[in-house]
This record gives C-alpha cells, structure tokens and sequence, in this order.
C-alpha cells in the first residue's frame, strides 16, 4: 500500500484571502497594525498559536492568545462572507478523484488547521470521502515537527518509505524528510520553490496534472522487495 498525505491550505484549497482578512481584523482589533499579506502568508502551515508567535515574537504570551482568539473569531465570521471564498485549486478534484480509484493508494491530510476547521473546509468541497487520515493541530505538534506525518503513517499501517507528503511550505517538505516519507512540492502555494528545494522537495509540480504521472514515475523507481 501507498500513502499520499495533502497539506491543505496552499495546496489543495487557496485559502490566502480568508487567512490575511482575519489575521488583519485580528491586529485591527487590538489596535495593532496590521501586517504586509505576504508576510501572513508566509506562516501559512503552522498551528495558529505558532503562526502568530512567529509573526510577533516580540509580543508577550498572553496578548498573543487574545490575537489567537481573535483571529478565530475574524475567521468563523468571516466564512458567512459571500464574497470571500477558498476555491480549490485548479486540478485538485480530479486528481483526488484518479489517485482514490486506485486500490493500493490511500490518502491523508496533515495540516495546522484545526481539527473543526479541516472538516469544514472538506465538507464544503464535498472533499471529506477521499482521506482516511486527518491529522491537525489539535492533536500534534506544528509543522515542521513529524509527528502529524508519523500519525497518519501508523493509522494507515504504511511505512514511511511507502508515503508521499504533497504540500506547499518549507514546512511541509522539512515534516516530510523528518518523518521518512517522499517530500514533493507545489509551486501554486505561498512559499517559493527554491525555498522548497533548499527544505528537501524531491520534486515540484507546477500543476495538479502532474501529481499522478509523478507519482508513478517515482514508484515505478522504487526497487521490489520480497
């Protein structure tokens, strides 16, 4: 069996607007000025609690939690929105789509999100059949740390040489290399592709088109055992 664990946000849903909208209602809120988008995107992948540390390590604990909490709070709302929206990237259904009829592969979600949020955004793309695992925040370390990945490996019964992290950040790919699983990057999420490379990707796709035929290339390298 083959396991293919997705990021989320940047990689399979575009999330960047409803992401920058919250965090900046959120400084906004406590009187904080608000920070350049791609400095927001840039912690993208992170649990929130460590995003928001990374953003503002100069501030102290307890203003961080209530920037935490009100970045929640922006986001829920802002979900009611119609005009802010996480579209899937283009390719994305069809290639969940071809790699779930395939009888060896199951697939995963290993994200910074939290447990609620994930299940939110899956059932909103009618995304939720597809993943046997899905592993968050709530319940491991934040990316880059492995754990998440090594969760999803055990509740697949797989091993770490027969995984595949698909994701979008340094964060992903250093998660990936640390847990033993194949690192492969895309290049339609919010860190750039040299940065991916210099993390560990073994490959960057500029297209979920090129998911599948990849994916066969680098099994069909793999050398039999037994």
């Amino acid at each position: 069996m083959k396991l293919v664990v997705f990021d989320c946000d940047g990689t399979l849903i575009d999330s960047q607007h409803m992401i920058a909208a919250a965090m900046s209602h959120a400084f906004t809120k406590h009187e904080m000025e608000p920070l350049p988008r791609e400095q927001v995107l840039s912690i993208v992948g992170l649990s929130l609690d460590e995003a928001i540390a990374t953003l503002v390590p100069h501030v102290e604990a307890p203003k961080r939690d209530e920037l935490t909490l009100a970045y929640k709070d922006a986001f829920f709302e802002l979900r009611k929105r119609a005009d802010l929206v996480e579209p899937l990237f283009e390719g994305a259904r069809a290639a969940l789509e071809g790699l779930y009829a395939i009888d060896h592969v199951l697939m995963g979600v290993a994200t910074g999100k939290s447990q609620r949020g994930l299940r939110h955004a899956l059932e909103a793309h009618g995304l939720g059949r597809y993943f046997m695992t899905l592993q968050t925040a709530d319940d491991a370390p934040s990316k880059p740390h492995p754990e998440m990945l090594r969760r999803a490996i055990r509740e697949a019964g797989v091993e770490p040489a027969d995984t595949v992290l698909v994701g979008d950040t340094t964060y992903d790919m250093e998660m990936a290399r640390a847990a033993g699983a194949y690192a492969l990057g895309v290049d339609w999420g919010y860190h750039e592709v040299d940065t991916l490379r210099r993390a560990g990707a073994g490959k960057v796709l500029t297209h979920f088109d090129e998911l599948l035929p990849a994916l066969d290339r680098l099994w069909a390298a793999e050398t039999p055992t037994g």
